[in-house]
């Protein structure tokens, strides 16, 4: 039998219930792929964490939906952060996780985590046929960034509060993830994420979609420190600092459950 630990924690909050659940299970060393995905379908949260040491303040990371691998994942990164810091007790910081998205630098301020990653610079582009039906809006913009992201922009925080997507009609249409946005009535902007292309209809608060999202909110506010909400049913605060080809986010980390995995 093999047993690993396992641990649940809440990312870009500082309330129980509160911000994105991810799973994160700290290797020794890489176990097979297939069982890595089974265990992160089995999780049945938007993503699932695993990393190995490889250096004294550095791991390599890799996430997982109940679906797929994907190349970034900034709530499960912040969550294994946490995992790093509260439960292996790790003392020098910063850490560097290595990624298929490059090296992800992680350091603490006091009770949140900094994470520096890596900018996602969408370009305009026309939406395939059936989406602005699927999404069950109407797109003033529409951008695409890396890894299949789009980014849509409707009228106001009400507007993409409202949403209520068709999410089998949206799968068809897109290969990733959508990342609807507007101005914010209380902060600078607000959005959710739907990815139910990668078996995720709605990711509560999403690292990745922030990689996206800043870069464009810091263009047009014209400013590069921003306050951010993702909007879905648990809310999620993201600070956001805009450094060209990184951006940082700061969030809190709250555990939820540790256990062990038997297999």
């Amino acid at each position: 039998m093999t047993n690993m630990q396992i641990f649940q924690v809440a990312a870009f909050t500082d309330q129980s219930f509160g911000g994105n659940p991810a799973a994160v299970v700290p290797l020794d060393a890489w176990i097979d792929d297939a069982l890595m995905q089974k265990i992160a379908a089995e999780n049945n949260l938007s993503e699932t964490a695993f990393f190995v040491p490889t250096g004294d303040s550095e791991w390599h990371i890799r996430w997982f939906t109940p679906a797929v691998e994907v190349p970034l994942c900034g709530h499960a990164t912040l969550a294994s952060a946490a995992v790093v810091h509260s439960r292996l007790a790790h003392k020098n910081w910063p850490i560097t996780f290595q990624s298929a998205s490059g090296p992800l630098k992680i350091d603490i301020d006091a009770d949140v985590y900094v994470l520096d990653l890596p900018a996602n610079h969408s370009q305009p582009v026309d939406l395939p046929d059936g989406f602005e039906a699927a999404l069950g809006a109407k797109v003033l913009e529409s951008y695409l960034g890396k890894n299949d992201l789009y980014m849509v922009v409707l009228a106001d925080e009400a507007e993409v509060a409202g949403l209520d997507p068709d999410f089998g009609a949206l799968a068809a249409v897109t290969t990733h993830g959508v990342i609807a946005t507007a101005p914010g009535d209380h902060v600078d902007f607000v959005s959710r994420f739907f990815a139910p292309a990668i078996g995720i209809d709605e990711d509560p608060v999403t690292g990745a979609a922030h990689c996206v999202l800043t870069p464009y909110w810091s263009g047009k506010l014209n400013k590069d420190n921003l306050d951010a909400r993702q909007i879905s049913s648990r809310v999620g605060i993201v600070k956001c600092e805009n450094h060209g080809e990184r951006v940082i986010l700061r969030g809190g980390a709250v555990f939820f459950l540790s256990g062990v995995i038997s297999i």
